[in-house]
Protein backbone atom coordinates (compact mmCIF):
# COMPACT_ATOMS: atom_id res chain seq x y z
CA UNK A 1 0.00 0.00 0.00
CA UNK A 2 1.50 3.48 -1.30
CA UNK A 3 2.36 5.82 1.55
CA UNK A 4 2.00 9.65 1.19
CA UNK A 5 4.48 12.16 2.01
CA UNK A 6 3.41 15.79 1.79
CA UNK A 7 6.44 17.07 3.44
CA UNK A 8 9.59 18.64 1.48
CA UNK A 9 12.03 17.99 5.57
CA UNK A 10 11.29 14.24 4.78
CA UNK A 11 14.65 12.33 4.81
CA UNK A 12 13.62 10.60 1.70
CA UNK A 13 12.59 13.54 -0.30
CA UNK A 14 16.19 15.29 0.59
CA UNK A 15 18.45 12.40 -0.26
CA UNK A 16 16.57 11.54 -3.47
CA UNK A 17 17.14 15.45 -4.70
CA UNK A 18 20.36 14.92 -4.52
CA UNK A 19 20.13 12.27 -7.27
CA UNK A 20 20.75 15.64 -9.31
CA UNK A 21 24.04 15.58 -8.39
CA UNK A 22 26.58 13.39 -10.06
CA UNK A 23 28.52 13.17 -6.81
CA UNK A 24 25.63 11.67 -5.20
CA UNK A 25 24.55 9.61 -7.91
CA UNK A 26 27.72 7.69 -7.62
CA UNK A 27 27.65 7.48 -3.85
CA UNK A 28 24.04 6.11 -3.98
CA UNK A 29 24.49 3.71 -7.18
CA UNK A 30 21.05 5.43 -7.87
CA UNK A 31 19.30 7.93 -10.97
CA UNK A 32 15.98 9.54 -11.68
CA UNK A 33 13.89 8.83 -14.61
CA UNK A 34 10.57 10.77 -14.94
CA UNK A 35 7.44 10.93 -17.02
CA UNK A 36 4.57 8.34 -17.47
CA UNK A 37 5.92 7.29 -20.96
CA UNK A 38 9.73 7.02 -19.59
CA UNK A 39 9.17 5.16 -16.30
CA UNK A 40 6.95 2.63 -18.64
CA UNK A 41 9.68 2.09 -21.05
CA UNK A 42 11.74 0.82 -18.65
CA UNK A 43 8.93 -1.02 -16.90
CA UNK A 44 8.45 -3.01 -20.15
CA UNK A 45 12.42 -3.65 -20.41
CA UNK A 46 12.06 -4.88 -17.09
CA UNK A 47 13.67 -2.27 -15.21
CA UNK A 48 11.36 -1.22 -12.04
CA UNK A 49 12.39 1.81 -9.79
CA UNK A 50 13.20 1.16 -6.44
CA UNK A 51 11.29 4.08 -5.71
CA UNK A 52 8.10 5.45 -7.11
CA UNK A 53 6.60 8.99 -6.45
CA UNK A 54 3.24 9.93 -7.98
CA UNK A 55 0.83 12.28 -7.93
CA UNK A 56 -2.16 12.39 -6.21
CA UNK A 57 -4.27 13.40 -9.23
CA UNK A 58 -2.72 10.67 -11.18
CA UNK A 59 -3.21 7.33 -9.15
CA UNK A 60 -6.01 6.48 -11.41
CA UNK A 61 -4.46 5.95 -14.13
CA UNK A 62 -4.42 2.67 -15.18
CA UNK A 63 -0.37 2.97 -16.09
CA UNK A 64 0.14 4.26 -12.92
CA UNK A 65 -1.34 1.65 -11.19
CA UNK A 66 0.93 -1.03 -13.11
CA UNK A 67 3.77 0.72 -11.97
CA UNK A 68 2.71 0.59 -8.54
CA UNK A 69 1.50 -2.75 -8.52
CA UNK A 70 5.28 -4.06 -10.68
CA UNK A 71 7.46 -1.55 -7.30
CA UNK A 72 5.72 -3.12 -4.61
CA UNK A 73 5.80 -6.94 -5.74
CA UNK A 74 9.70 -5.93 -6.59
CA UNK A 75 10.00 -5.05 -2.90
CA UNK A 76 10.17 -1.21 -3.78
CA UNK A 77 8.41 1.61 -2.46
CA UNK A 78 5.52 3.58 -3.85
CA UNK A 79 4.82 6.58 -2.61
CA UNK A 80 1.88 9.17 -3.03
CA UNK A 81 2.90 12.93 -2.91
CA UNK A 82 1.86 16.50 -4.23
CA UNK A 83 3.36 18.55 -7.46
CA UNK A 84 5.25 20.64 -5.44
CA UNK A 85 7.48 17.87 -4.37
CA UNK A 86 7.63 16.14 -7.70
CA UNK A 87 8.55 19.35 -8.71
CA UNK A 88 11.48 19.54 -6.19
CA UNK A 89 12.42 15.93 -7.15
CA UNK A 90 12.83 16.62 -11.01
CA UNK A 91 13.73 20.29 -10.78
CA UNK A 92 10.87 21.40 -13.33
CA UNK A 93 8.46 24.06 -12.67
CA UNK A 94 5.88 21.74 -14.74
CA UNK A 95 6.84 18.55 -12.99
CA UNK A 96 5.42 14.93 -14.56
CA UNK A 97 3.15 12.99 -13.20
CA UNK A 98 5.78 10.50 -11.67
CA UNK A 99 9.94 10.14 -10.70
CA UNK A 100 11.39 7.26 -10.54
CA UNK A 101 14.56 5.90 -8.48
CA UNK A 102 16.60 3.47 -10.07
CA UNK A 103 19.93 1.44 -9.16
CA UNK A 104 22.34 2.69 -12.30
CA UNK A 105 22.74 -0.37 -14.62
CA UNK A 106 26.10 -0.42 -16.18
CA UNK A 107 27.47 -3.14 -19.31
CA UNK A 108 30.90 -3.86 -20.07
CA UNK A 109 32.50 -4.59 -23.62
CA UNK A 110 32.73 -8.22 -22.78
CA UNK A 111 28.96 -8.36 -22.77
CA UNK A 112 28.46 -6.85 -25.88
CA UNK A 113 27.24 -9.56 -28.99
CA UNK A 114 28.19 -7.81 -31.69
CA UNK A 115 26.49 -10.32 -33.81
CA UNK A 116 23.32 -9.29 -32.65
CA UNK A 117 22.91 -5.98 -34.54
CA UNK A 118 24.18 -4.72 -38.02
CA UNK A 119 24.88 -1.10 -36.39
CA UNK A 120 26.65 -0.35 -33.18
CA UNK A 121 27.00 3.69 -31.69
CA UNK A 122 30.61 5.00 -30.70
CA UNK A 123 30.77 8.58 -29.38
CA UNK A 124 34.17 9.97 -28.06
CA UNK A 125 33.68 12.71 -25.29
CA UNK A 126 30.31 13.83 -25.70
CA UNK A 127 29.74 16.94 -23.23
CA UNK A 128 26.07 17.58 -24.07
CA UNK A 129 23.36 15.20 -22.56
CA UNK A 130 20.81 16.42 -24.99
CA UNK A 131 22.98 15.49 -27.45
CA UNK A 132 23.48 11.89 -25.85
CA UNK A 133 19.63 11.33 -25.20
CA UNK A 134 18.98 11.57 -28.83
CA UNK A 135 21.94 9.64 -29.42
CA UNK A 136 20.20 6.77 -27.86
CA UNK A 137 16.76 7.62 -29.16
CA UNK A 138 18.45 6.81 -32.68
CA UNK A 139 19.91 3.79 -31.56
CA UNK A 140 16.53 2.68 -30.55
CA UNK A 141 15.01 3.83 -33.83
CA UNK A 142 17.70 1.92 -35.98
CA UNK A 143 17.55 -1.17 -33.62
CA UNK A 144 21.23 -0.29 -32.67
CA UNK A 145 22.81 -2.64 -30.23
CA UNK A 146 24.09 -0.38 -27.84
CA UNK A 147 26.06 3.07 -27.39
CA UNK A 148 29.57 3.06 -26.73
CA UNK A 149 30.89 6.04 -24.45
CA UNK A 150 34.70 6.67 -24.88
CA UNK A 151 36.49 8.87 -22.37
CA UNK A 152 35.20 11.54 -20.20
CA UNK A 153 31.37 11.69 -21.64
CA UNK A 154 28.54 13.12 -19.96
CA UNK A 155 26.96 10.93 -17.53
CA UNK A 156 24.10 8.70 -19.15
CA UNK A 157 22.18 8.88 -16.16
CA UNK A 158 21.82 12.57 -15.68
CA UNK A 159 18.46 14.06 -15.41
CA UNK A 160 18.95 15.71 -18.30
CA UNK A 161 20.43 12.86 -20.33
CA UNK A 162 17.69 10.43 -19.34
CA UNK A 163 15.03 12.30 -20.12
CA UNK A 164 16.47 13.15 -23.42
CA UNK A 165 16.65 9.85 -24.20
CA UNK A 166 12.99 9.39 -23.69
CA UNK A 167 13.31 6.26 -22.61
CA UNK A 168 16.13 4.60 -24.80
CA UNK A 169 18.84 4.54 -21.75
CA UNK A 170 16.23 1.43 -20.95
CA UNK A 171 16.39 -0.12 -24.25
CA UNK A 172 19.66 0.20 -25.97
CA UNK A 173 22.49 -0.76 -24.03
CA UNK A 174 25.73 1.73 -22.52
CA UNK A 175 29.11 0.88 -22.48
CA UNK A 176 31.66 2.87 -20.91
CA UNK A 177 35.61 2.56 -21.25
CA UNK A 178 38.62 4.23 -22.59
CA UNK A 179 39.76 3.77 -26.28
CA UNK A 180 42.54 1.35 -26.20
CA UNK A 181 40.00 -1.22 -24.18
CA UNK A 182 37.56 -0.13 -26.82
CA UNK A 183 40.01 -0.58 -29.90
CA UNK A 184 41.24 -3.97 -28.47
CA UNK A 185 37.45 -5.44 -28.20
CA UNK A 186 36.84 -4.22 -31.67
CA UNK A 187 39.83 -5.79 -32.90
CA UNK A 188 39.44 -9.29 -31.91
CA UNK A 189 36.55 -9.95 -33.70
CA UNK A 190 34.74 -8.63 -36.93
CA UNK A 191 33.37 -4.60 -37.20
CA UNK A 192 34.14 -1.95 -39.43
CA UNK A 193 34.72 1.10 -37.50
CA UNK A 194 33.65 4.38 -39.56
CA UNK A 195 34.34 7.78 -38.32
CA UNK A 196 32.11 10.80 -39.12
CA UNK A 197 35.35 13.24 -40.52
CA UNK A 198 35.39 16.50 -42.27
CA UNK A 199 39.13 15.68 -43.46
CA UNK A 200 37.96 13.27 -46.04
CA UNK A 201 36.27 13.18 -49.50
CA UNK A 202 34.49 9.95 -49.35
CA UNK A 203 30.74 11.05 -49.44
CA UNK A 204 28.70 9.04 -46.76
CA UNK A 205 26.26 7.57 -49.23
CA UNK A 206 29.22 6.67 -51.90
CA UNK A 207 30.88 4.34 -48.94
CA UNK A 208 30.05 0.71 -48.30
CA UNK A 209 29.25 -0.32 -44.87
CA UNK A 210 29.52 -3.92 -43.68
CA UNK A 211 27.72 -5.06 -40.96
CA UNK A 212 28.96 -4.92 -37.88
CA UNK A 213 29.36 -1.43 -38.41
CA UNK A 214 30.47 0.81 -35.55
CA UNK A 215 29.68 4.79 -35.97
CA UNK A 216 32.32 6.89 -34.31
CA UNK A 217 31.13 10.25 -33.53
CA UNK A 218 33.54 12.83 -32.12
CA UNK A 219 33.25 15.40 -29.29
CA UNK A 220 31.34 18.43 -30.22
CA UNK A 221 33.78 20.92 -30.42
CA UNK A 222 36.86 19.27 -31.55
CA UNK A 223 35.78 16.20 -33.58
CA UNK A 224 38.03 13.60 -33.26
CA UNK A 225 41.34 12.84 -32.44
CA UNK A 226 44.06 12.51 -35.26
CA UNK A 227 45.33 8.74 -33.65
CA UNK A 228 41.90 7.52 -33.43
CA UNK A 229 40.60 8.90 -36.84
CA UNK A 230 43.96 6.89 -38.26
CA UNK A 231 42.66 3.77 -36.59
CA UNK A 232 39.18 3.46 -38.39
CA UNK A 233 38.54 1.47 -41.55
CA UNK A 234 36.47 3.80 -43.40
CA UNK A 235 36.39 8.13 -42.85
CA UNK A 236 32.91 9.57 -44.54
CA UNK A 237 31.57 12.93 -44.20
CA UNK A 238 28.22 14.36 -44.47
CA UNK A 239 28.13 16.87 -47.67
CA UNK A 240 27.24 20.63 -46.02
CA UNK A 241 25.38 22.74 -49.11
CA UNK A 242 24.99 25.62 -46.77
CA UNK A 243 27.21 28.37 -44.73
CA UNK A 244 27.79 25.90 -41.99
CA UNK A 245 30.90 23.71 -41.58
CA UNK A 246 29.09 20.67 -39.75
CA UNK A 247 26.18 19.12 -38.30
CA UNK A 248 25.46 18.70 -34.43
CA UNK A 249 26.47 15.20 -33.54
CA UNK A 250 23.25 13.67 -32.74
CA UNK A 251 22.24 14.57 -35.63
CA UNK A 252 25.19 13.77 -37.92
CA UNK A 253 24.72 10.20 -36.33
CA UNK A 254 21.41 9.88 -36.90
CA UNK A 255 22.21 10.84 -40.95
CA UNK A 256 24.63 8.51 -40.83
CA UNK A 257 22.78 5.56 -38.72
CA UNK A 258 20.07 5.92 -41.24
CA UNK A 259 22.08 5.33 -44.08
CA UNK A 260 23.61 2.25 -42.77
CA UNK A 261 20.34 0.77 -42.20
CA UNK A 262 19.37 1.66 -45.67
CA UNK A 263 22.40 -0.61 -46.58
CA UNK A 264 21.62 -2.85 -44.23
CA UNK A 265 18.43 -3.27 -46.05
CA UNK A 266 19.49 -3.39 -49.66
CA UNK A 267 17.52 -0.07 -50.37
Amino acid sequence: MPREITAYSNPLIKRVRLLREKRHRREEGLFLAEGLRILTEAREAGRIPQYLFFARDSAAHPLVQALVADVEAAGGEAIETVPDILSKLSGKDNPQAVVGVFPEFTRDLASLDRSSAAIWLVAERLRDPGNLGTILRTGDAVGAGGLILIGECVDPFSVEAVRASMGALFTVPVVQCEWAEFTQWLRSGPGQLVGLSLDTDSDYRAASYTAPTFLLTGNEAQGMPDAYAAQCDLLVKIPMLGKADSLNAAVATAVMAYEVLAQSRGT
